[in-house]
């Protein structure tokens, strides 16, 4: 496994500036070892909004509004799942100690899997251009340094997720406004390991990976209408063992509000997966279900689904849940079967988070159209949506009609899909995620056929049979968003927006590969967006290094996909065309993937290289038709991943 120096490490050097709080450890030694989180509490972040002053959360008064929380659904004691962890809201009233300072603590923590996930925000960020000039300048080898020296093991290790241009890429110069540190987590056979965490600060860090955002902050002086930030990080364990308990790191800014292990997904696979692109005004529907047509990968004996209300201010409310195998249309080959969420029939999403289904056995075939129908009892205006499902849904009449197998109350269609972000399936191999933009997304191909690139592949994978050498019949989850780049936001993260070209891919690629179903492999093809919009070649190649880095940190086998020609299109220009080429370059010659798909050779015209083959260019010259995406899928060489 790659390892990776973050460029939070700079935090650390910023450590001995901050005033020590008083430390656990001497209640842990007395009590002979660690003590859960909330015996470490020492710290009151939220306030009544009648009662501000109740309590301090960065040192100057400001605290969060309960209020805010309770309308968010973060109501004292509930169980939010973010990122695949169940972690709890601390079960405490306004004004009373609900978070730890992170000074050294020893927390009893249990569990196997693949991250520890901390709810967390960081407070006394750094504020304005000299305080980030002076965070930059500790973040180590300077770029001309770097650039002389590459080639040095030092030297990679120091360009990881950094521009070589400016030095800098957008993620890192956010974690100039975050509190972290190094922390120690303990495994029940003895050993150890370490990790590095970074909260974002709670009034400025970025609204793209928050988890949640809560409009207002409560001050002596009165209500500020201005957004507080609270996040899920994620930090890699050993696989296999067990966690005992973790050390956090040591700075009084790094608040930690919940902590826990994020159980490995065993025994399932991911079969089909969409990546929420924006947040976007629907409907409205009040008392409708929605009956949402996906497309499988892999099959299986069990069925579970992910719902995510992922960029929500409010909760949602799903009354009911089935899933069938379509016949045609809206109507099921036979009677739904009713989901359960934690036994019961429906359930509440809070802002921010996620619910999975419980278990169900359910046939799931593979290369097949799933009906998934959930009823929205409420009033729903806006919610997390992947525009581009190239698939026709469906909205019911009024009323709870998740377990009609009838077409009869579904009367109205829509072409995106809300709220569903994956199908699992019982057993399996596991999957491999394709995290790219609208050609994976399958922009141009023909509607309601699954002819996306990840289709042709997940087919490819089924036909192969039994055979000696064969490659695992992974499930293929296609996380492509139209118009998505690699390091810039489309979709700033927050409130209701018409564009749904989502964050960037390196603030998603937690949600969308890192916390994915038995995720073994990630392929990224991405950067036409960015080098079309003016980005330079060597910030794309910085946000692609990142995610190489941070993929193997996590164990992931990490491939990387040539960018492909566009000549002809508006503004893929011959500049552009020069980014686009130094790019591909650098994706042949660099040893930071495990593989390399080029998708570029395949696609592009031998007689002009800057353009796609006419016979796979579907008429706007950026994105393959039916034939090209077919090609690209043709052209992966199974063993590679």
């Amino acid at each position: 496994m790659r390892r990776r120096v973050w460029g939070t490490a700079v935090v650390l050097g910023l450590l001995a500036a901050v005033a020590p709080v008083a430390s656990a450890r001497a209640s842990d030694a007395a009590s002979g070892g660690p003590l859960p989180l909330e015996r470490h509490f020492d710290n009151t972040a939220v306030s009544d909004d009648a009662r501000p002053g109740e309590a301090d959360f960065d040192g100057s008064g400001a605290s969060l509004s309960a209020q805010d929380l309770a309308a968010a659904g973060w109501t004292p004691g509930r169980s939010l799942t973010v990122q695949g962890a169940r972690l709890t809201w601390p079960r405490r009233a306004a004004g009373e100690p609900d978070n730890v300072r992170a000074d050294g603590q020893s927390v009893r923590v249990r569990g196997r899997g693949d991250a520890l996930a901390f709810l967390v925000a960081g407070t006394g960020g750094t504020r304005g251009a000299a305080g980030a000039r002076r965070c930059r300048e500790g973040m180590g080898v300077p770029p001309r340094e770097r650039s002389r020296a590459r080639g040095s093991a030092e030297a990679r290790r120091a360009e990881h997720g950094r521009a070589l241009d400016t030095g800098w890429s957008a993620p890192e110069a956010e974690q100039c406004d975050a509190a972290g540190g190094t922390g120690t987590v303990r495994y029940a056979d003895g050993t150890r390991s370490t990790y590095r965490l970074a909260a974002p600060d709670w009034r400025t860090g970025p609204l793209a990976t928050k988890a949640v955002a809560l409009p207002h902050i409560n001050t002596p002086g009165g209500r500020l209408t201005e957004k507080a930030r609270l996040y899920v990080v994620t930090v890699p364990v050993t696989r296999g063992r067990e966690v005992s308990s973790v050390s956090l790191p040591r700075n009084p800014a790094l608040h930690v509000f919940s902590l826990a292990v994020r159980p490995t997904a065993r025994d399932w696979t991911g079969s089909w997966a969409a990546s929420s692109s924006g947040y976007t005004a629907v409907g409205p529907w009040t008392d409708r279900t929605l009956r949402l047509v996906v497309h499988t990968s892999a099959g299986g004996p069990r069925v579970r689904i992910r719902l995510d209300n992922t960029f929500a201010a409010a909760p949602v409310r799903i009354g009911s849940a089935t899933v069938a195998v379509q016949a045609e249309g809206a109507a099921a080959r036979s009677a739904p079967v009713p989901l359960s969420f934690r036994g019961t029939a429906g359930t509440e999403i809070p802002a921010g988070a996620q619910a999975f289904s419980d278990p169900l056995g359910f046939e799931v075939p593979a290369n097949a159209n799933l009906l998934v129908s959930f009823h929205l009892p409420g009033t729903v205006t806006a919610a997390p949506v992947h525009r581009l499902a190239l698939q026709t849904s469906y909205v019911s009449e009024p009323g709870d009609h998740a377990g009609d197998g009838s077409a009869a109350a579904y009367t109205s269609t829509i072409t995106s899909w809300p709220l569903l972000t994956g199908v699992d399936v019982g057993g399996g191999p596991g999957s491999v995620v394709l995290l790219g933009d609208s050609i994976t997304d399958g922009e141009k191909s023909t509607p309601d056929a699954n002819r996306r690139w990840s289709d042709v592949l997940a087919r490819r994978l089924l036909r192969q049979g039994p055979r000696h050498n064969a490659v695992p019949a992974y499930g293929v989850l296609n996380h492509g968003i139209s118009a998505n780049r690699v390091v810039t936001d489309r979709y700033p993260g927050d409130g209701v927006s018409t564009d749904t070209g989502g964050v960037s891919a390196l603030h998603r690629l937690d949600r969308d590969v890192l916390a994915q179903t038995s995720a073994r492999t990630v392929v990224v093809f991405q950067g036409v967006n960015d080098v079309r919009w003016g980005t330079t070649a060597d910030q794309v190649i910085a946000g692609l290094r990142e995610i190489a880095a941070r993929g193997h940190e996590r164990g992931l086998r990490v491939l990387a996909a040539t960018i492909a020609p566009c000549e002809g299109e508006a503004r893929c220009t011959e500049a552009v065309d020069t980014e686009r080429s130094a790019v591909n370059a650098w994706i042949r010659d660099t040893d930071e993937f495990d593989g390399v798909l080029d998708f570029d050779a395949v696609l592009r015209d031998p007689e002009r290289p800057s353009r796609m083959l006419p016979v796979y260019d579907s008429g706007d010259h950026l994105h393959p038709g039916d034939a090209g995406l077919a090609a690209l899928a043709d052209s992966v060489d199974l063993k590679l991943l």
